[in-house]
């Protein structure tokens, strides 16, 4: 008989474990808590398209995705494109995209910016992240990039992205991030990828191939209940229906696992609980012109609601949203944070009160509309030594796994990293998966 594996959680973790045991000949329930499926992958309409709540792009390294791009038959709306950074740092946009630029940031001394660049390809091309796992990042930073690098640069980025968890974080993540970003560079220069038609069309070629295998997808179904005898998990219970499988895996955050945990393992429930994540607010602006010609400005300006401002329109033409200009203006928080209460109108006002202090001149009626869209689980918190607190895939019920955002560190969050995590749990699973190329993310590497 066919092996029926049961997926809890219908985020990209889950979807992408979902295709690989579909793909395999195996009986595949979904259930995802929210009316659809997607998670962070949900889009919205814009102009006569689509365009993500949560800013999405990938890197030219990026093989897993690309990998399932061209299993979904989407490849065609794939495509890559040069991009601009730039730092907004004493009341001044700086172009930051290459090392041109970086020699024309007048902040730092020759001497400054050559430990700046000596220090990043240092980290990105030369250090093993788990020799630096207990060193906070900004400690180390500080100590070789010197301290008006941490001045200018790293602690105004680090705490705007991180807030009070700033000196905590350690040295294996920016490792991740460095690796992330220097793949993807050739030269001077960066190209980023992205679909057309947004992931909408991904997630939609997807959802269409698990409907074609058969797969039972179950939305509005939170599963309230596992069912485990004698430490083997039998199924799950969501409402009132009880459904019963060979495998579950969870791909939801940590806390509701716990709570499913805690009757019969409290420990482990208690050291899910443990996980924090950070939220994330992105305030979408349509405007009937650009704010300038940077698509990823970071704000190292101390006091900002936002980190940065990202052109969605600097790296896709205005004519693919019907003349629009669109613009994130993304925000990390923690649940005690002020902004994490506040309502969508007083994010929107709070916002847009501070885009003139960027660029002057800025008017709100150049603004056509406002999309406000929060999440409390964007990112796990990740502190020094975090791989300790990382739960194996594994868990110690019988046939139940785990797979879910703490398994991406010491990488970054993004589709990519969720489908190697996926494959490595299928792995764990025995679903085949061997298949799915690694591209050189350091996601899927603890707890498999």
């Amino acid at each position: 008989m066919e092996k029926h594996i049961i997926v809890v959680g219908g985020g990209i973790t889950g979807l992408s474990i979902a295709y690989l045991a579909a793909r395999s000949g195996m009986q595949v329930t979904v259930l995802e808590k929210a009316g659809n499926f997607g998670g962070l992958l949900h889009t919205f309409p814009v102009g006569g398209t689509h365009l993500e709540r949560f800013y999405h792009h990938f890197f030219t390294h990026d093989a897993e995705i690309r990998w399932l791009i061209d299993e979904l038959g989407i490849r065609d709306n794939l495509a890559f494109y040069p991009t601009k950074m730039g730092v907004f740092h004493d009341q001044r946009i700086h172009d930051f995209t290459n090392i041109n630029d970086l020699f024309g940031f007048r902040s730092l001394n020759f001497g400054d910016k050559l430990r700046f660049g000596l220090t990043g390809l240092y980290l990105g091309k030369s250090v093993d992240w788990r020799k630096v796992e207990a060193t906070p990042a900004l400690q180390w930073l500080e100590r070789w990039a010197g301290p008006r690098v941490i001045q200018n640069i790293w602690r105004p980025l680090m705490v705007t992205k991180f807030g009070k968890y700033a000196d905590e974080v350690p040295l294996s993540w920016m490792v991740g991030r460095m690796r992330q970003r220097m793949n993807s560079r050739k030269g001077n220069r960066e190209a980023l990828g992205y679909l057309t038609g947004s992931l909408k069309v991904l997630l939609d070629a997807l959802l269409e191939q698990l409907s074609q295998a058969n797969v039972r997808l179950i939305a509005d179904a939170p599963v309230r209940e596992l069912l485990i005898r004698n430490n083997k998990v039998y199924g799950v219970k969501t409402g009132d229906e009880i459904i019963e499988g060979d495998q579950v895996v969870l791909t939801i955050p940590a806390p509701p696992i716990a709570e499913l945990l805690k009757p019969y393992h409290p420990d482990l429930a208690n050291q899910l609980a443990s996980i924090e994540y950070f939220g994330a607010i992105c305030t979408i602006l349509e405007l009937d012109r650009k704010l300038s010609d940077i698509y990823w400005l970071n704000i190292t300006q101390p006091g900002f609601p936002f980190g940065g401002v990202i052109e969605q329109t600097n790296l896709l033409s205005p004519q693919v949203y019907n003349g629009s200009h669109v613009v994130y203006l993304s925000r990390y928080f923690t649940p005690d944070e002020a902004i994490a209460s506040l309502d969508k109108e007083a994010i929107k006002t709070l916002m847009l009160s501070r885009l003139p202090e960027i660029y002057p001149g800025f008017k709100e009626a150049w603004v056509r509309q406002v999309h406000v869209f929060k999440t409390n689980t964007a990112a796990t918190v990740c502190d020094l030594n975090f791989s300790r607190k990382v739960i194996p895939c594994r868990l110690p019920v019988q046939q139940l796994f785990l797979a879910n955002m703490m398994h991406i560190y010491p990488d970054e969050r993004s589709v990519n990293n969720a489908i190697r995590v996926a494959a490595e749990a299928c792995r764990v699973m025995g679903i085949p998966s061997e298949f799915v190329p690694r591209g050189p993310s350091l996601s899927g590497l603890i707890g498999f």
